[in-house]
């Protein structure tokens, strides 16, 4: 039996394709074989071990678009039910699974063949493109995500193209089409219920195999008192807000605390960004290094190992998440796993699932709480201890094995 994994595309290592990875393995622990299913070609991989400890390698391989794209993404979701037909006509599959919403043009082939069909959502993009939601505070030009990356020319043509277009693709309500609808944490599902009316099942992402939980961190004394941040070089990490309002304040209170941002940056848009913030830190006089051997207030690694991430959480003391409403938070997640305090903005995701509104970790609404609350965990040892203890424990219920565990118990209705 065949089973289909559906992402508009696979080729670098985020949460939707973290996600998706696990989801094949799950299948296969089920005893389904999967085919992983890519609008442009999949061509990396072999980098699936390297980004998340994940082997796709013997798994078969469907793409629409036989070339190799890296333009245009968020438009390649459009073509994702010309995907699905092909992995259908190609595999006859049992069951499919997609994380993306745009596939109204195959909800008949899926109810005429009987095919158990799961929709992850990550985020309802209805609520950002459907004026009803104005005033929310996530529709367009109000979400910090959206309007930071797509409210400036050229990209909000490129956002008002793909919108325009995308209630042409939009599936309608996926209570009345999924035999099984999933989401990644219960602030998405609650927005779920605002939309559709019904309420999903909570799976959350897995953290990636490669990232180890660890059974003992190192203890608070052999610690130095960095902060740490981690995600892609992008406006809506808020990287530019913390150096502005957050590390001079900061400095002050903790004078040797030093700052280490890790981020993805391999596009013109986040080189352009890791740009902006480095001259930002030099226009407010901080020493900014991309070499982590520099002695530096601040560091900007972009595209580190894991390996160099890893060695610089265990030598931290803090991990400090800036994204307003994140959905999810992978980072706060691997960051728990090497057992950091982490300090999150009380929204989305990371505030109502990993940090659980403050039990495994601390919450922040302004600049000043933000300060007070790291400052506080930079200098003392018992509050440290308490919430590493608490991040470990949080973090070992979030493995790969436990995402399958978990996967299986909500899927095995269906079959």
């Amino acid at each position: 039996m065949y089973s289909g994994v559906v992402h508009h595309y696979w080729d670098r290592p985020g949460g939707g394709q973290l996600v998706c990875g696990s989801v094949a393995k799950a299948f296969e622990v089920l005893g389904y074989k999967p085919v992983l299913a890519s609008v442009p070609r999949f061509e990396l991989r072999d980098k699936y071990v390297e980004w998340f400890g994940i082997d796709l390698n013997n798994y078969d391989v469907v793409n629409f678009i036989g070339i190799k794209l890296k333009s245009f993404g968020i438009y390649l979701r459009l073509f994702v039910g010309y995907l699905i037909k092909k992995v259908v006509k190609r595999y006859s599959p049992s069951i499919i699974f997609t994380d993306e919403c745009t596939y109204r043009n195959v909800e008949r082939i899926v109810r005429e063949r009987s095919i158990m069909f799961i929709e992850y959502i990550h985020f309802p993009m209805e609520i950002s493109i459907d004026s009803r939601y104005r005033g929310s505070g996530l529709y367009y030009g109000e979400d910090p995500y959206i309007l930071e990356r797509y409210s400036k020319f050229p990209m909000n043509i490129y956002w008002w193209g793909y919108s325009k277009m995308l209630s042409m693709f939009l599936r309608r309500n996926p209570f009345e089409i999924a035999s099984l609808v999933l989401t990644n944490s219960r602030w998405t599902a609650d927005l779920c219920r605002q939309i559709y009316g019904d309420i999903p099942k909570v799976l959350n992402p897995p953290i990636a195999p490669n990232v180890e939980v660890l059974k003992k961190p190192r203890e608070f004394d052999e610690r130095d008192n960095i902060v740490v941040m981690l995600g892609r070089f992008s406006e809506e990490k808020r990287y530019h807000w913390v150096i502005e309002e957050i590390l001079s304040i900061l400095k002050k209170e903790v004078n040797d605390v030093k700052l280490y941002i890790f981020g993805g940056a391999k596009t013109r848009t986040s080189i352009s960004y890791l740009k902006r913030i480095e001259e930002l830190a030099r226009r407010r006089g901080f020493r900014a290094s991309r070499r982590i051997n520099d002695s530096a207030d601040l560091y900007l690694v972009p595209d580190a190992s894991r390996s160099t991430i890893n060695n610089v959480m265990d030598r931290a003391k803090v991990f400090l998440h800036a994204t307003i409403n994140e959905h999810w938070g992978i980072a706060v997640a691997e960051a728990m796993a090497r057992g950091l305090p982490v300090v999150v903005h009380r929204s989305g995701g990371t505030w109502s699932d990993l940090v659980a509104e403050g039990v495994y970790g601390y919450g922040y609404t302004d600049a000043q709480e933000a300060i007070e609350t790291v400052s506080r965990i930079l200098t003392d040892k018992s509050i440290w201890s308490s919430f590493s203890a608490k991040s470990i424990a949080k973090a070992k219920n979030l493995t790969l094995d436990k995402f399958i565990e978990q996967f299986r118990y909500l899927v095995k209705p269906l079959t």
